[in-house]
């Protein structure tokens, strides 16, 4: 439970002095995201952002932290006014209600992705500090990978595992980690997609990088460019991508590895959504991530299909899993999800 007349009380007394307050005091609850954070809008002139992050669920030390580390490497991210580490209470400035996820599919969209990828550089210059950053590491990476089969694939589907299907998700897994483990080692926002990105001039502003770790260069990119809520075509895609790959100054010859290792990497990141996406209903009660799942599943597909060392998995995940998927209130055609819709 949410203590608001707490977190009121002490907004009052850390109000920055810039700040000119409209009386009565006013917070304005915010639409809560997967996590366990919630926010409020405090309705003063200029506006700021109360957080309550509930301490035995949310680490707000490690968020603040960061924050200090992203914002010395020139990322937008809200400066913290206050925090209380015991009670769970934090005031940061608030960068905006327009989340890029808005101007996708219309003019501004390019001017995003270009902001989206210059704020990523900057992420990916900051310092990885391990006292900071936590590792990516193998064992956080197969942790991840084993939210699909125990979320989706069981209790979201009802299906039920043989040892052989068992080995082949633990081959699979293997080869993820692999090739993870292969890149170069940078700063991880982790979750950075449209709308944990928020529009404005001349940077955007990024926003829940609680969970930053150091690991593999082109997590982000794919988050960003085959992002769960939003698909662009294969030659926006590329376009976008070949801008990444020239300011990391990657030649020629090897962005065929790059480009290999950006797809495994999405596949690895989309197993985990589609476990984390399930739980987010089951054991949460948020249903309206089912609705992104078609997305992710094409995601998956797609790629998996691709490659010599996952197609046995594709193959199985269509003949397996799909006629369990038809099944579905949620579900509709894979093949067609984040298409335009054409009235």
């Amino acid at each position: 439970m949410i203590p608001a007349q707490q977190l009121a009380d002490w907004v009052l007394r850390h109000l920055p002095a810039a700040c000119r307050l409209r009386q009565p005091l006013e917070l304005l609850a915010l639409p809560g995201d997967a996590g366990f954070r919630r926010y409020f809008r405090v309705a003063t002139e200029p506006t700021v952002m109360a957080t309550y992050a509930p301490p035995s669920q949310e680490d707000l030390p490690a968020f603040v932290t960061k924050a200090r580390a992203l914002a010395r490497a020139g990322v937008r991210v809200p400066r913290v006014y206050a925090v209380d580490y015991e009670r769970g209470f934090l005031l940061q400035e608030d960068l905006g209600a327009e989340l890029m996820a808005a101007a996708l599919g219309t003019e501004a969209a390019d001017a995003c992705y270009r902001q989206a990828l210059a704020a990523l550089q900057s992420i990916q210059r900051t310092e990885p500090d391990p006292a900071v950053f936590p590792a990516y590491d193998a064992a956080l990476l197969q942790g991840e990978l084993a939210l699909f089969p125990h979320w989706f694939v069981d209790r979201l589907l009802g299906v039920t595992l043989s040892g052989d299907e068992l080995q082949l998700l633990a081959e699979i897994d293997a080869a993820l980690v692999a090739n993870a483990d292969e890149q170069p080692r940078v700063v991880v926002h982790r979750d950075y997609h449209c709308r944990n990105l928020l529009r404005g001039e001349p940077d955007l502003g990024v926003v829940d990088f609680q969970d930053a770790v150091i690991g593999p260069a082109t997590y982000d990119p794919v988050s960003l460019l085959r992002d769960c809520y939003h698909r662009l075509g294969e030659m926006e895609l590329q376009r976008y991508f070949d801008r990444y790959l020239d300011a990391m100054a990657v030649p020629p010859a090897a962005r065929p590895q790059w480009r290999r290792w950006f797809d495994l990497m999405g596949l690895q990141r989309h197993l985990k959504v589609l476990g984390i996406f399930a739980r987010l209903w089951l054991r949460d009660g948020k249903p309206r991530y089912l609705d992104d799942l078609p997305l992710v599943i094409r995601y998956v597909l797609d790629v998996a299909g691709h490659y010599a060392e996952t197609q046995r998995f594709s193959a199985w995940f269509a003949a397996r899993l799909l006629p369990e998927l038809v099944r579905q209130p949620w579900y509709r055609d894979w093949q067609t999800a984040g298409e335009p819709c054409v009235p």
